[in-house]
């Protein structure tokens, strides 16, 4: 058998991050190591390393683990950064791109980034502006494999931090999904849990280049990640 593939995660208490975790409990085929400010909920069967440390020292820890892909589900909410726009940037642009680079210096071949739906450097929209400007940036780090996804909604068990736009927006998704056609079928909804099996697919591809997945390219990402080994 060959050796697991070491996956470093950011971001691994957000929605993404934590299902992420829990699709890795039981695979041989890879080994995951959470990166983060703070201390991380883990599965009871998970067997995983979580660092806890400043972003500025993730380099460090970087350099000691020696992962091959990255993923980066980093991201904050409006309300978490004080409705500030300085403050909303310095998570999801520059925390993504300083970790990014560090990744980049230590070794790490690939990366996969959680972006969004409509992501754009023209979007009127301050929040898909600073993801635009994410994917720009990140482009020019030099990763071999750079994998930038753009789900829409995401659905699942985010507890008591979603926003009540947010909730709404879910609960009436099965009805909207289905109005939203041609180009706007990337904003429809999408399982948190999808996005976390392509993220997981996309890690263990070999082959260089830079791609972009909206929503029906994660799901055939998804399919595509390889099932468990059964002991």
């Amino acid at each position: 058998m060959s050796d697991p593939l070491r996956i470093a995660i950011v971001g691994a208490s957000g929605l993404v991050g934590q299902t992420v975790i829990a699709l890795s409990v039981g695979r041989e085929d890879m080994r995951l190591t959470a990166l983060a400010r703070r201390e991380v909920p883990l599965p009871p069967e998970a067997r995983m390393e979580v660092f806890v440390a400043d972003p500025p020292r993730w380099g460090e820890v970087l350099e000691a683990i020696r992962p091959t892909a990255l993923v980066c589900a980093l991201g904050t909410t409006w309300r978490k950064a004080g409705e500030d726009e300085a403050a909303f940037r310095a998570v999801d642009r520059d925390l993504v791109l300083e970790t990014a680079h560090a990744a980049k210096a230590h070794g790490v071949e690939r990366m996969v980034a959680i972006s969004s739906a409509g992501a754009s450097l023209a979007a009127k929209a301050f929040y898909l502006r600073v993801k635009g400007e994410m994917e720009r940036d990140l482009a020019k780090v030099g990763f071999k494999r750079l994998d930038v996804l753009r789900p829409g909604l995401l659905r699942g068990a985010r507890g008591g931090d979603r926003r009540p736009a947010e909730r709404l927006g879910i609960a009436v998704s099965p009805v909207t999904d289905l109005l939203l056609h041609g180009g706007w079928r990337q904003f429809r909804s999408i399982p948190a849990r999808t996005v976390a099996e392509a993220a997981l697919s996309l890690a263990m591809r070999r082959a260089g280049g830079r791609f972009h997945h909206d929503n029906d390219a994660i799901r055939r990402a998804a399919r595509e990640l390889p099932q468990p080994v059964e002991d």
